[in-house]
Formats: structure tokens, C-alpha cells, sequence
């Protein structure tokens, strides 16, 4: 089976990759083989990600860019190509949770963080698939969030934006699927990352979020890297339009 979790000389983009959940997933799909552009506005955090990637025996390299501005979309797709060749693997990780009350959610909020979470993705996956057809292969890999499926204070637009990605790979998944281009989602639960920074520097909050999972605990960076590279490689063939909880069952529970 190892052949079919394999990802050598495969090429991959990771948005959002300076940090956090991205971060951890370029790591694990370099880890596995594949050469790895990582994806973000700041140029010394994605540096960080390369060295680090490297320091483990990867390949890497940094790709400055910002995701909220729809322009820049198809250019940085063709970028992306210039380290390496062809992207066959794209991670949309990269995202924002500006944590606003209902009532103070503005228009230029709203539109950044649907902008990050949806149209982002959609523009740059669909950039990048004729190179994928030509390559006769593609993994498309979403970050959902436990907000895909239920309401938590003061992230709606965060909400609606999870909730929309979870459509939107379905319906990527039908459009590219038929040309060996899967398209999947992971939802993670509660992991330490920039975005959750608020709870967990609150003890009490982590305590209680780790009960409410059926495993016991909270996520670990390392509880992210099988599903990638899962959902990256052969070995997911079959596997297309679906979202998986990588939450220690706090959906199930």
C-alpha cells in the first residue's frame, strides 16, 4: 500500500501556508514526496516554512501573495508553476476569522472573508485545472471548519464561508471529478493555531473544548498530516465531493 500514499514528483500549492493548519499540511505533503510551494501575504513567515520543510529533507519553496485581492488570482496560479512545473495538489487553506459581533459586521469584512474562503479557492482551483487535465491528475483539498455544520458566536460570515465551502466542493468535485481531478474538504476541530489563538490562551475554554470531543483532547498538528496526505494522493482515487471531520468526534458526540 505504501506506493499508493506516495506523492514523489508530485507538485503541490498551499495557501495559507506561512502557518498554522497550512503550514502543517505543506509539511506533511513535502514529508510524503511532494515538492511544495507554500502560499501567503508575508514573505519572512513563508521563508520560515521553507527552512522547515527543508530542514526535514523537502522541498520547498515561498510564493508572496494576496488571496484577497481576486486580481492576482490567475497570476499567482501561473507562478506557482515556476519553482517546480505543474500543480497537482492544491490545499485551500489559507482564511480569516475577524470574530465580530453579528451586529458589527461590515460590508468590507464580509467581502474579505468570503473572499479568502470562497472565491479564492474557486478562482485559483479553477486556474490551475487545465494543467491538472494535462497531467491526467489533481487533488483539490478544502479547509471547512466544525462551522461548515453548526452556528458559533460572533464568526458569521466565517460560518457562511465554511457552510459555502462545503457546497462548493461538491460541486467541484462533479464538474472536474470525470477528469481524474478529485475535490475534498477537511473540517478540523479545535487545533492551536493564529486563528484560534483567542481560545486557546483562555485554559478554561481549552479544557472544556477537548471535553466536549469524543477522543478527550484537542487537536495536534500531527493529527492533521494523515488525512492530507490521504486526500493528496492515489490512494483517495475514489474519494471525491466529500468533507471529513478531523475533530476527535466533537460532531459526533
Amino acid at each position: 500500500m505504501q506506493s499508493s500514499f506516495d506523492l514523489d514528483g508530485r507538485v503541490a500549492l498551499v495557501t495559507g501556508g506561512s502557518s498554522g493548519l497550512g503550514r502543517a499540511m505543506a509539511e506533511a505533503l513535502a514529508a510524503a514526496g511532494a515538492r511544495v510551494v507554500v502560499a501567503a501575504r508575508r514573505r519572512q513567515a513563508l521563508e520560515k516554512s521553507v527552512a522547515s520543510i527543508e530542514a526535514q529533507g523537502g522541498q520547498a519553496a515561498a510564493l508572496v501573495v494576496d488571496l484577497a485581492d481576486a486580481e492576482s488570482l490567475e497570476h499567482a496560479a501561473n507562478r506557482a508553476a515556476e519553482p517546480f512545473g505543474a500543480v497537482t495538489i492544491l490545499v485551500n487553506a489559507a482564511g480569516v476569522n475577524l470574530r465580530q459581533p453579528i451586529e458589527e459586521v461590515d460590508l468590507a469584512s464580509w467581502q474579505l472573508t468570503l473572499q479568502l474562503h470562497l472565491a479564492a479557492p474557486f478562482f485559483l482551483s479553477r486556474a490551475l485545472v487545465p494543467g491538472m487535465r494535462e497531467q491526467g491528475y489533481g487533488r483539490i483539498i478544502n479547509l471547512a471548519s466544525l462551522q461548515s455544520q453548526r452556528a458559533f458566536p460572533d464568526s458569521a460570515p466565517y460560518g457562511a464561508g465554511k457552510g459555502g465551502i462545503v457546497q462548493l466542493t461538491r460541486a467541484m468535485a462533479e464538474a472536474w471529478s470525470r477528469h481524474g481531478i478529485n475535490a475534498n474538504a477537511i473540517a478540523p476541530g479545535f487545533f492551536p493555531t493564529e486563528l484560534t489563538a483567542p481560545v486557546f490562551n483562555d485554559p478554561a475554554s481549552v479544557e472544556a473544548l477537548a471535553g466536549r470531543t469524543a477522543i478527550g483532547r484537542n487537536g495536534t498538528m500531527e493529527d492533521i498530516a494523515g488525512p492530507t496526505v490521504f486526500l493528496a494522493s492515489p490512494a483517495s482515487g475514489y474519494v471525491t465531493g466529500q468533507t471529513l471531520y478531523v475533530d476527535g468526534g466533537f460532531t459526533a458526540k
